[in-house]
């Protein structure tokens, strides 16, 4: 059983990243979701360099009926500290900010966030369909009867953009082109061959104005992300990556209540984050940002502040978010080449980690100018149709 909390000092404990890992990802038909978190675990586990003892507190969402209580009993873990916020996409960037401030205040020592799902697999095997509901009831009965489906709500927010700002549909097309060019060095990404503008907009129509290559992989796959308070970095077996920043913000569930569809939660949680990590998005060197159609990263872009309002189709352009562009967005693909096995989140931070260590892999790694290695990443989550967003900000030393 874990040791008890130590008090922190000065009233606040720094909080590292200390240790991160896939599971096996892509077309994975044998294991079940459990196996997926468990081998995320102890592949996680193991890049840290720690003992398991020092995980007292556990986060999960997505699996079980009393998530994360089931899947913490498969992994043999007995947590005091728990977590199970689950506001879809952005859960995990919103868990690693509750996690970040437990263990700086003392509530915990080190925290474990895991994550695995066979949603293809699961459609091949016709144990679920492949529609995605979120029930009638609740607000929900105004919409649902109109067949207002998820990537509809998305499409309908992209078409707006596209009215209000002159956003192209070959601007939203370039982004799923930057996205599998820079799924082209990563040996993990479930599609690595080259795609064209032309390709994109000539696909098959999902929902307007967005076709197949404007929208998310289904895939299998899981991570995991150990957070520990400064006290244990001394025995990582890596150099830490330091939480620098957070921030989290809710919008709507309706979209009838939604202001300004051209407008994200991450105009909010970015700020917040930006604010608390001392820093500006002038700072960052590379961007995770949920993917989950090409709309959420122009626009997330815009809401972060790396470039204005409107212009985010403009600066999508010209190969900016490939990795040796201007910000590199995505790195591993994303979720529109690489995997995307559901709620994404985990794996931008996954992705973060690894850019800041150096350890992407050759034609993969961000190199800076002078040939340093990035000093400052951001995740950022989007969950639900917009309706939620979470901001981390990681640094090195």
């Amino acid at each position: 059983m874990p040791g008890p909390t130590p008090a922190p000092r000065n009233g606040r404990r720094r909080v590292a990243v200390v240790g991160v890992a896939l599971s096996d990802c892509g077309r994975v038909d044998g294991p079940t979701p459990y196996a997926l978190h468990a081998q995320a675990a102890r592949r996680a586990l193991a890049d840290s360099g720690l003992d398991r003892s020092v995980i007292d507190g556990f986060a999960s969402a997505g699996l079980g009926t009393l998530a994360p209580v089931e899947v913490a009993e498969y992994l043999g873990l007995r947590p005091t500290w728990v977590d199970s916020t689950s506001v879809g996409g952005s859960t995990w960037e919103v868990m690693a900010a509750h996690a970040a401030d437990a263990i700086a205040a003392g509530h915990a020592n080190a925290v474990l966030l895991v994550y695995g799902s066979t949603a293809r697999a699961d459609i091949k095997a016709r144990r679920r369909t492949a529609n995605l509901s979120f029930g009638a009831r609740g607000p929900l009965q105004f919409e649902v009867p109109y067949g207002h489906t998820l990537i509809s709500k998305y499409a309908m927010a992209a078409r707006r953009h596209m009215h209000e700002y002159g956003t192209t549909l070959e601007q939203l097309a370039s982004v799923a082109v930057q996205a599998r060019a820079n799924a082209a060095t990563n040996p993990d990404a479930m599609f690595r061959d080259p795609i064209t503008v032309d390709e994109v907009l000539s696909g098959e129509m999902i929902a307007d104005p967005f076709t197949k290559l404007h929208c998310c992989i289904r895939s299998d796959g899981g991570c995991a992300v150990l957070l520990a308070a400064e006290d244990h970095v001394p025995d990582t077996a890596k150099e830490p990556v330091w939480v620098l920043g957070s921030g989290t913000s809710v919008s709507h569930t309706t979209m009838s209540e939604w202001e300004d569809f051209t407008v994200s939660p991450a105009a909010v949680s970015g700020r917040l984050a930006f604010e608390r990590a001392g820093l500006t998005p002038a700072d960052v060197d590379v961007a995770e940002i949920y993917d989950a159609f090409t709309y959420m990263t122009l626009v997330t872009l815009e809401d972060l502040g790396f470039c204005a309002k409107g212009e985010g189709g403009a600066f999508v352009e010209k190969g900016r978010l490939l990795r040796d562009g201007e910000l590199p967005v995505n790195t591993d693909g994303g979720g529109l080449s690489a995997c995307h096995p559901g709620m994404r989140g985990l794996f931008l931070l996954v992705e973060a980690v690894r850019q800041l260590r150096g350890e992407a892999g050759p034609g993969r790694q961000v190199v800076k100018p002078g040939g340093r290695l990035p000093q400052v990443a951001l995740a950022s989550g989007t969950g639900g149709w917009f309706c939620s967003s979470g901001t981390v900000i990681l640094g090195r030393e």
